[in-house]
């Protein structure tokens, strides 16, 4: 049987203040932990509420882990891919969602986010999925709309927008959020941001560009 958030009982307190006080004792363990190593008890404490209460609002530790991951990743795409579509400029849109997108995505959170999904996919594929769709896809799928009407509108040149925007998404991020997820660096510098980001719209638009 799949596990469910548990419906909130007559006379309960409010559920939405209690699962965000849940869902960050929970955040903290499992970055500490990973998915195996923490358990319901240990999140219960970290988030200062009993182990009755906390199946009260949620009744296994993988109900939880996946609220959390809803959690996190919603809204994510809408905040980061609001593209303004009054802006004529191509590459002003392009810079902006760039160099926000590599903002978030090489933050400590995030970094330790994406390590955590990774570590329990491979038990539990669905977290995995739910990660990817309600994060990268949908991000995706906000960019390729951008660009069908740049294409409708005459300014880009692009047989396959879907491919196009993952592309170019690859492309800002590209080498950076590999090394910090290897650890291979700590740290990113608004430098090297606007390097990548620069670069992947000069590649981008050399290749999509109506004009080229």
């Amino acid at each position: 049987m799949s596990a469910r958030i548990v419906d909130r009982p007559p006379g309960a307190p409010d559920l939405t203040t209690k699962s965000e006080q849940i869902l960050d004792g929970a955040r903290r363990v499992f970055l500490a932990s990973g998915f195996d190593g923490a358990s319901m008890g240990e999140i219960a404490k970290a988030a200062g509420v009993s182990k009755g209460t906390l199946y009260v609002y949620f009744d296994s530790k993988e109900t939880l882990f996946q609220a959390l991951i809803e959690a996190e990743r919603s809204g994510l795409a809408e905040v980061l891919f609001s593209l303004d579509e009054s802006e004529d400029d191509v590459a002003v849109v392009l810079r902006r969602v760039g160099t926000s997108l590599l903002e978030h995505m090489i933050a400590p959170d995030h970094i330790a986010s994406v390590r955590m999904v990774i570590g329990a996919a491979d038990k539990f594929p669905r977290f995995g999925r739910m990660f990817y769709e309600t994060g990268p896809a949908s991000g995706s799928a906000r960019v390729q709309a951008y660009l069908d009407r740049q294409v409708a509108a005459g300014r880009l040149v692009i047989a396959d927008t879907g491919l196009a925007a993952e592309q170019f998404l690859n492309l800002c991020s590209a080498g950076a959020l590999k090394r910090l997820l290897f650890v291979a660096d700590t740290v990113v510098t608004p430098e090297q941001i606007d390097t990548n980001v620069e670069g992947a719209v000069g590649v981008f638009l050399s290749a999509y560009g109506a004009a080229r």
